[in-house]
């Protein structure tokens, strides 16, 4: 246990980001999950409005360090990919 105020401080500054991470990072996982789900159904109108949705969730998570920015790129590159590939 800690006994030094830096030490207590610390402890309660991470349980608050640990809560606020993990709600970013859920709704991360949910935005992506619609995406993915939007592309296995085939409707390329919904996982195109779904992706737009999601891009601006995936960028915040680089800014605040929850993703590396090398996998938020292969992630979009990725799901770009699959949706371009739909029409065709």
């Amino acid at each position: 246990m800690a006994n030094h105020a830096q030490s207590k401080k610390r402890i309660r500054q991470t349980a608050r980001r640990t809560i606020s991470n993990g709600a970013r990072v859920s709704t991360i996982r949910t935005s992506l999950r619609k995406v993915e789900e939007s592309i296995e159904g085939g409707d390329k109108a919904a996982a195109q409005e779904a992706f737009r949705a999601m891009q601006p969730q995936l960028m915040s998570g680089i800014n605040h360090n929850i993703y590396h920015k090398n996998t938020v790129a292969r992630k979009l590159s990725r799901l770009t990919k699959r949706i371009k590939a739909m029409s065709a």
